[in-house]
């Protein structure tokens, strides 16, 4: 698991490999990642958009972009969370993910929150030790 707070707002990814739907022998690797964001403030927010910069092993990044996650925009009052899970393909064993979310409070004051780095492992990757 990791976790990142900004604001008053907790965000916490774990990242699950997916055996089921690689093929390493064909250079396809996927994983999901389970998402909370969980909003500890005093104030309502709403997630507006996400950006992602998922790097591969090879140091190849890719940006990812756009509004809301999952198709929602979700609302957050004080004290609520909410939970999404979403995925992303690779053609290395190994990668890491870090991005935000633009969050606007009621007033429409906007800031962005970090999505901590996270990294994506396969059995695949031989582990190095350093």
């Amino acid at each position: 698991m990791y976790s990142a707070t900004t604001q008053s707002i907790n965000v916490t990814v774990k990242p699950i490999y997916l055996d089921d739907q690689s093929s390493p022998t064909e250079g396809h690797y996927v994983w999901a990642y389970q998402v909370t964001i969980e909003n500890s403030g005093r104030e309502t927010v709403q997630l507006l958009n996400r950006y992602w910069r998922i790097t591969d092993s090879m140091g190849r990044v890719q940006e990812v972009q756009g509004a809301g996650v999952v198709g929602e925009q979700p609302t957050l009052e004080p004290g609520e969370s909410f939970e999404y899970t979403s995925g992303t393909p690779l053609t290395t064993p190994s990668g890491i993910m870090v991005g935000t979310y633009e969050m606007e409070c009621a007033d429409g004051r906007r800031f962005d929150v970090e999505i901590p780095a996270f990294s994506l492992d396969s059995p695949h990757q031989p582990v190095q030790l350093n």
